[in-house]
């Protein structure tokens, strides 16, 4: 059965949305008159300038509320659902420990010119985010973090070196599609020098991540934003142990 809903702004079913750009136009009227075009032209019917700001030499942030008239059919909305159990740090560690036998090797790293670590740390720090440890808190799980602008043969030979079970790859930079270009180039050069047997779980994470791509991109696993460390633990420990017990 399908399930109709339309955008909510002021009242229930209005079709209000609000929406933000940048065009390469200095702030002026024309600019102001440029953005409400643009809205108009993507089906903003009206579209009401609330808020435009110079941001550099030449250009102009906007953001724009309007009507618009699509709807959404929710039962043909498609997601990647989690289909593992979501462990805690003990029940992961006592997993490991009982069918594994030995410490789970996890590398992790942001790839190419990709210098933002706050992903990937907010994953492998004992710190980790919102108040849930990160991986390095699990004493049955062995974490090397290469940190910032690793190359994907760097990549490679850490991965070899910790004996690795899986490589966890943090993109945030999206420019031209770069996160996409070095998950496909990584993965790639991942097949070429490990043979299927001898690889790792390929998983990568990042907030422009589109997670129903991962096997167009050669990949194991794709995390979006708000993705937390225990959830990455128990795909683990499910990926890796698929064919044994996963409940402690």
């Amino acid at each position: 059965m399908s399930e109709i809903v339309r955008p909510y702004g002021d009242t229930t079913g209005d079709g209000m949305v609000q929406l933000s750009f940048t065009l390469p136009l200095p702030h002026d009227k024309r600019a102001e008159g440029a953005a409400l075009q643009l809205a108009a032209k993507m089906g903003m019917d009206p579209a009401m300038l609330v808020h435009a700001k110079q941001m550099g030499d030449g250009f102009t942030f906007f953001v724009v509320y309007g009507r618009v008239g699509h709807l959404v059919d929710v039962s043909k909305v498609e997601v990647v659902e989690r289909s593992y159990p979501l462990l805690s740090a003990k029940e992961v560690n006592a997993v490991v420990k009982r069918r594994l036998r030995r410490k789970l090797s996890v590398v992790g790293a942001c790839i190419g010119d990709d210098a933002h670590t706050v992903g990937i740390d907010a994953i492998l720090n004992v710190k980790g985010i919102a108040g849930e440890k990160g991986l390095e808190y699990y004493r049955e799980l062995k974490v090397t973090n290469l940190g910032a602008q690793v190359t994907v043969p760097e990549l490679i030979a850490a991965a070899q070196r910790e004996r690795a079970d899986a490589v966890l790859v943090s993109q945030v930079v999206t420019q031209r599609d770069a996160h996409l270009h070095n998950t496909r180039e990584m993965s790639a050069a991942f097949r070429e020098a490990l043979p299927a047997g001898r690889r790792p779980l390929l998983v990568v994470g990042g907030p422009r991540f589109d997670e129903t791509m991962a096997g167009e991109l050669g990949v194991d696993r794709i995390f979006g934003r708000g993705t937390t460390p225990g959830e990455v633990a128990s795909y683990l420990v499910h990926a890796l142990l698929a064919d044994k017990e996963v409940a402690a």
